[in-house]
């Protein structure tokens, strides 16, 4: 069955946060000093003068890009306030609340199991004009998603929108498959493949061996509304009910592109993502067993902190909340669901590893500790970046490469 946490994640998270503060802040504790050892994480005045330069220049690039997307999420929330949803909002959040409170995580994500994961998906495949891949094809892959939103009163809400039911995917296949599959989950508002192809280099995966799968989130790309001209703000624009929904449907339907690759063939799925991607890599790490291996990247992993500290959108969101009534507990309850640190993983640790930029400043480097000390500290690969810009890339990719084999 699926793995899950005894004690609260309340709990966990005050006790880990509490550690993880003194390290990042600089305090001087044994503690602190202690889990900044295990973590193998430098002290920014330990960084060469080249290192130390990348790291705060990419730490201010941060920063105004994450001002940029809290205005984009705050504009979101007032959205989701003018379109009448907000009366709902705590009878809907108290739903998940609920489901978490009872720690049956198969009644959320389905049952856990070496075969098929029940979605029943019929996956289309037609030829695709990808990359150009030298020695293979690339497919498109489309399927009516099976999901029905778990909560009863989002069901008719969530189902209009008829965009995000076709669940799509981008399949690079060698001519003599099928092969091992990477298989890439892109981060929030970033879904073109190019983007990922780029960012990952993915073409030389591929032509170390790898099968490639690309997967697009909800609400992104070809999934989002006609009337969203960005790129996944749908995400939030309806309440974060709809966004718990959302993070819910992303795991069904990768899980769908699993029994699809499993019944091609393909001996080995292993899953990396990034941003928004980490996060529900990571909680896919506690879902499907059939994974071989599971690297986030620059991973969200506890929504509460960042949400409560993103200006301008921490306010609009608190005078919603306020509007609401919905009290930081009962958010943090109903977050919790879908949160990567309520479940314990599937994968053995040796086959885990998180990679994380010092000076992200979107998902800090907190939240990568949280999840380290959650996943009994498995490989950890630092770099002197931030949350976009990624230096000494190649190291991290040829630590993964090590772990892939």
């Amino acid at each position: 069955m699926l793995g899950s946490n005894s004690i609260g994640i309340k709990s966990v998270i005050f006790s880990l946060e509490s550690q993880i503060a003194d390290v990042m802040d600089g305090g001087v504790s044994s503690s602190a000093e202690a889990a900044r050892e295990e973590a193998a994480l430098p002290w920014p005045s330990d960084l060469a003068w080249g290192s130390r330069l990348l790291y705060e220049g990419s730490a201010l690039s941060d920063y105004a890009l994450r001002t940029g997307l809290s205005a984009i999420l705050a504009g979101a929330t007032v959205f989701a306030a003018a379109s009448g949803g907000w009366r709902e909002e705590r009878h809907r959040l108290e739903f998940y609340a609920e489901l978490y409170d009872a720690r049956d995580p198969a009644a959320v994500f389905g049952a856990a199991s070496g075969g098929s994961s029940g979605s029943a998906a019929e996956v289309a495949v037609v030829p695709g004009r990808g990359p150009g891949v030298a020695g293979g094809r690339v497919e498109l892959l489309r399927f009516p998603s099976t999901y029905v939103a778990l909560n009863p009163a989002l069901r008719e809400d969530y189902g209009r929108h008829e965009n995000n039911a076709l669940a799509r995917a981008q399949h690079w296949r060698h001519e003599d498959g099928p092969r091992p599959t990477l298989c890439v989950i892109h981060g929030f508002g970033a879904s073109p493949a190019w983007l990922n192809t780029a960012f990952f280099s993915l073409k030389d995966f591929f032509a170390e061996g790898w099968d490639v799968l690309l997967y697009t989130l909800p609400f992104h790309g070809s999934r989002r509304g006609t009337s969203f001209p960005i790129n996944g703000v749908e995400l939030f624009s309806y309440g974060m009910a709809h966004f718990s929904e959302a993070m819910i449907h992303a795991v069904h339907d990768f899980r769908a592109l699993v029994d699809h690759l499993v019944e091609q063939g393909a001996p080995r799925i292993g899953l990396t993502g990034i941003s928004l991607g980490g996060y529900v890599s990571a909680l896919l790490a506690a879902v499907e067993p059939r994974l071989d291996f599971v690297i986030p990247n620059a991973a969200v992993t506890w929504l509460p902190p960042l949400t409560d500290s993103w200006f301008p959108s921490n306010v609009t969101g608190a005078a919603l909340r306020a509007l609401t009534r919905v009290s930081s507990e009962l958010l943090e309850r109903a977050l919790a669901l879908h949160s990567p640190l309520s479940w314990a993983p599937l994968l053995p640790k040796d086959r885990l590893m998180i990679v994380a930029g010092l000076g992200d400043r979107l998902a800090p480097p907190e939240q990568s500790l949280l999840l380290w000390e959650h996943w009994n500290q498995p490989q950890l690969r630092w770099f002197p970046g931030s949350h976009v810009l990624h230096f000494g890339r190649g190291e991290y990719l040829d630590a993964m490469r090590g772990l892939m084999v």
